[in-house]
């Protein structure tokens, strides 16, 4: 099938299977083999190489859904991220990064690009102005994540795009919180699209896996690197993978639904002190968030206030789970200061507005009034008397 002959759901189910043309199942078959024929055969396959069956069948499902030329599988987020800002940059080169991002881009860009010699800034602000201040004569690449995480902060692809290609500077863009049912950047200028495919491409809790989409020729590039460092993922992941993104749109469509009419829930109520969630028109982000994409996401976050123990308010929740994840067709809640940002320091959490009390929600596919109702009774109980 072609990229856009069909539509969103149709893509998820039908784009990058493979047909068993031996027993004609339902289903793409797996090929678990780490050894194959090199001897007249036109592709040398080899798990490390990327180009087993299933991992380049799901490859195409998901350059069909970013709408891009090409796509790579990784063993996590993190192996997708670092295999990008390894192929782009060099010793000598700049990166300017937004400041509200994923903890453990962060982690790996302070603690490890010195070693290289690369040079970072963090923006001030999420404003094309504020990317355009931090760029330097050697900055080849602007970093981008939005929604995001934890704070559900948005930037303005279009102008990020065009900032960057006015100065010949490549753009990524970590898009896990939107996925691309929700925003579809490289539609908006931007170059290579990443995910946490652990998140809501897998959707179930029970797999971890990296994404990266883009076009063919950085591909390749991202490919030679890749082989190297050897982050690929095994063929069974790969073909739960492919299984799970069937039923992303559904998903996705179910969570965010719930998410906001959870997010107004949690904006009236009197234990909480604020709730980011960009689909809350009090949100700052609103506007620019139903202009670029199309649906606020299943994500938010939100504080309580003082006088609600936050530990026993996790210790008392029976139906949303204190989880490390997020993403699942279950609800799971963290604390971003103990967890996804921990390896921050207490300095550059408060920079970045992570308090000790901010909650992070993942919505998932619950009935509403059995997730209210959980959240209520935590309060209730998480209430110093």
């Amino acid at each position: 099938m072609t990229k856009k002959s069909y539509k969103t759901n149709t893509i998820c189910t039908h784009a990058g299977e493979l047909k068993d043309e031996q027993f004609k199942g339902a289903v793409s078959p797996i090929y678990l083999s780490s050894s194959y024929e090199f001897m007249d055969v036109d592709t040398k396959r080899y798990p490390r190489y990327f180009n087993t069956p299933n991992q380049e069948a799901l490859s195409k499902k998901i350059a069909a859904l970013e709408h891009t030329q090409a796509a790579m599988i990784f063993s996590s987020g993190m192996a997708a991220i670092s295999n990008v800002l390894l192929t782009f940059l060099k010793s000598g080169d700049h990166i300017v990064l937004q400041n509200d991002i994923y903890g453990g881009t962060r982690h790996l860009v302070e603690s490890q690009f010195h070693r290289y010699n690369i040079e970072y800034s963090f923006t001030d602000g999420l404003e094309a102005s504020d990317f355009k201040k931090a760029i330097q004569p050697n900055t080849k690449l602007i970093y981008i994540e939005t929604p995001s995480n934890p704070l559900l902060k948005i930037v303005d692809l279009k102008a990020i795009a065009k900032l960057a290609k006015s100065k010949q500077i490549l753009t990524v863009i970590d898009n896990t919180f939107a996925s691309p049912i929700l925003q579809q950047p490289i539609g908006f200028g931007i170059d290579i699209v990443v995910h946490s495919a652990t998140k809501y491409l897998g959707g179930h809790s029970d797999l971890c896996a990296g994404a990266v989409a883009t076009s063919q020729a950085y591909i390749d590039a991202i490919w030679k690197m890749a082989i190297t460092t050897g982050g690929n993922l095994s063929d069974f992941t790969i073909w739960m993978l492919e299984r799970s993104i069937k039923t992303l749109g559904i998903r996705v469509k179910a969570q965010t639904k719930n998410a906001k009419k959870i997010a107004n829930y949690l904006n009236k109520h009197h234990a909480i002190t604020k709730v980011h969630y960009p689909g809350l028109k009090t949100h700052p982000d609103y506007k620019l968030a139903k202009q670029q994409m199309r649906g606020f996401g299943a994500m938010l976050s939100f504080e309580v206030k003082k006088d609600i123990n936050v530990k026993t308010f996790f210790k008392a929740l029976n139906l949303i789970k204190p989880s490390m994840s997020l993403a699942g067709v279950e609800s799971t809640m963290l604390l971003p200061s103990e967890t996804s940002h921990a390896l921050l320091s207490p300095e550059d959490r408060i920079t970045q507005g992570i308090t000790d009390s901010l909650i992070r929600f993942s919505v998932g596919i619950e009935d509403i009034k059995d997730i209210v109702e959980d959240i209520e009774q935590a309060i209730t109980i998480a209430a110093v008397r």
